[in-house]
C-alpha cells in the first residue's frame, strides 16, 4: 500500500481579506499560543466582516479558546483595533 503525496496548497494573495485577518491573528500569538485556535478565530472573523459571524467580543466566548497573558476583553479590544486597520 502507498500513500499519495498531498495536495499542493494554494496560498491567498497577499492583499486578500482572507490573508489579512490571517496575519493580523497570527500577530496576536504571544496571547493565543494554540495555533488551530488562531486559525478558528481568523475564519469567524473572516465570515464576521462578510456579515456572516458574531463580532469579537462575542466569539472570544464561545470560541473556548486558550488565551494567555491577557483577559479576554483586552483581547477583544485588540481585535477590534486590528479589524479596522484591514481593508477590504
Amino acid at each position: 500500500m502507498t500513500t499519495l503525496t498531498p495536495s499542493p496548497v494554494k496560498e491567498f494573495p497577499a492583499n486578500s481579506l482572507e490573508k489579512q485577518i490571517y496575519n493580523m491573528v497570527d500577530s496576536f500569538s504571544e496571547f493565543i499560543p494554540i495555533t488551530s485556535d488562531r486559525y478558528r478565530l481568523s475564519y469567524c472573523l473572516f465570515k464576521y466582516l462578510n456579515g456572516e459571524g458574531d463580532k469579537p467580543e462575542v466569539l472570544i466566548k464561545t470560541q473556548k479558546m486558550k488565551i494567555k497573558g491577557i483577559t479576554g476583553a483586552e483581547l477583544a479590544v485588540k481585535l477590534n483595533e486590528g479589524l479596522k486597520n484591514i481593508q477590504k
